[in-house]
């Protein structure tokens, strides 16, 4: 906070203030959350969540603490293998301390507290201070949000995805300059290998200390691995990671990657150079258009996301609930309305793409997946076509813009907080 800002900075404290001492809107928000994970629970009892990723989390730790073949073993009835690093393998020791129905409970909470979390980063980054922390608004966005497919296909599952998007999003938001600005992006990459997009990010946008720290980070958790578990950091760094069959099948409708995409609409399992071309162009043009958002708009919060959907877009699989990076897109979409109708209808569309679960409706048992009519791809690919427009869409944004005011790293904060509070101050 700046002494210029004066009485039109919101602060935490006073969010916070101003949240408890109304507390019909908190009760309100509180209730609403109450009745989401109602909701979440009456699912439940009707269909148990098989959380099956959090079985293999376990299996990884167990493996990594008695020094079993961490790449050898399946669990779950779809035989599932471990895909991570072994730094990752190490950080999941932690869930062999308690037992398999209290690690399910635990991981419902903590995603739910990392979706909280995610909504606060979310709301920062677009300039929405006084949203990010204000009480209601947290809880009743958190309990919203968990009904979006990607939010709630990581609830299912019991996936990790949330904890690392929480993590890139917190560093990649903090200011230029910030101490070991970077290290959480590596250490994201060390845990799962897709954040590694993010220190590319800041290279191209010419953060060269930041992208530097951010390798170091990544090297260090290698390092770590190789101490601790020389045998499968040695497999793994030499062989596994080029196994990208061990993940899954990239045909499915479970993959809302361009691989998944171009595969089916193919009506082929391996689209090879007829994906690969496309995913590096895709990879070339998303980080060209991100280092532009960067540079000509001095938007660095939309170009973190338009470096999300570059990597969503270009990895082998992107898993449905990889797409939790939908959160911070909305968000930012919701804070630019500005009052145009246009804007609003648009943020309706994309809330209503991440909630309608439309590629779960198409026939996909077996291998009815590379059998789609023309009608049914979109349906199944509403995630890559939507990443697709949205690339598109900041190439257009972009183009022959001037260099932003303020320069690099000068983010516009949206009217919703500071104009209306002004326009308040004035009034009353």
């Amino acid at each position: 906070m700046s002494a210029a800002d004066g009485a039109r900075t919101w602060t935490w404290r006073r969010t916070w203030a101003l949240s408890v001492a109304r507390p019909g809107r908190l009760l309100m928000a509180a209730a609403l959350l109450v009745a989401s994970f109602a909701g979440l629970w009456l699912l439940y009892t009707v269909q148990p969540l098989p959380m099956s990723d959090i079985v293999v989390y376990r299996a990884e730790g167990e493996a990594a603490a008695a020094g079993g073949d961490l790449y050898g073993f399946t669990v779950t009835k779809w035989a599932l293998p471990a895909t991570y690093p072994p730094f990752a393998a190490l950080l999941f020791i932690p869930t062999t301390w308690i037992s398999l129905g209290t690690l399910k409970v635990a991981c419902v909470l903590v995603n739910a507290g990392l979706l909280a979390l995610l909504i606060h980063l979310s709301c920062k980054a677009a300039g929405l201070r006084k949203a990010a922390c204000t009480a209601p608004t947290l809880l009743a966005l958190t309990a919203l949000g968990l009904w979006l497919e990607p939010v709630f296909q990581t609830f299912v599952f019991g996936q990790i995805n949330l904890a690392l998007a929480c993590l890139v999003l917190w560093d990649l938001s903090r200011p230029d300059g910030a101490r070991f600005k970077g290290f959480a992006v590596g250490i994201a990459a060390g845990i799962k290998l897709t954040p590694a997009i993010f220190a590319v990010y800041l290279l191209v946008t010419g953060r060269v200390k930041a992208a530097c720290t951010a390798l170091a980070g990544f090297l260090g958790s290698v390092l770590v691995g190789v101490l601790v578990l020389p045998g499968p950091s040695i497999e793994f760094w030499t062989r596994r990671m080029f196994e990208t069959g061990r993940v899954g099948k990239a045909w499915i409708v479970d993959n809302q990657s361009l691989q998944g995409l171009i595969a089916r609409a193919l009506h082929h399992p391996e689209p090879g150079i007829l994906w690969a071309a496309p995913a590096l162009l895709t990879a070339g043009a998303g980080l060209f258009v991100a280092r532009r958002v960067y540079l000509r708009r001095g938007l660095d919060s939309w170009g973190v996301l338009v470096t999300a959907v570059t990597a969503l877009l270009v990895s082998p699989i992107s898993w449905s609930h990889h797409w939790v990076w939908c959160v911070p897109l909305l968000v930012a979409l919701a804070a630019h309305t500005r009052g145009v109708p246009w804007r609003r209808a648009l943020s309706a569309v994309v809330a209503l793409v991440f909630t309608a679960r439309t590629l779960w409706m198409v026939p996909h048992a077996g291998d009815l997946d590379l059998h789609f009519s023309w009608w049914q791809q979109p349906l199944a690919a509403p995630y890559p076509l939507l990443g697709l427009a949205f690339l598109v869409a900041m190439v257009r944004w972009t183009r022959g813009g001037s260099p932003a005011v303020g320069g690099p790293g000068h983010i516009p904060l949206p009217r919703t907080d500071h104009e209306t509070l002004s326009t308040r101050s004035r009034a009353g």
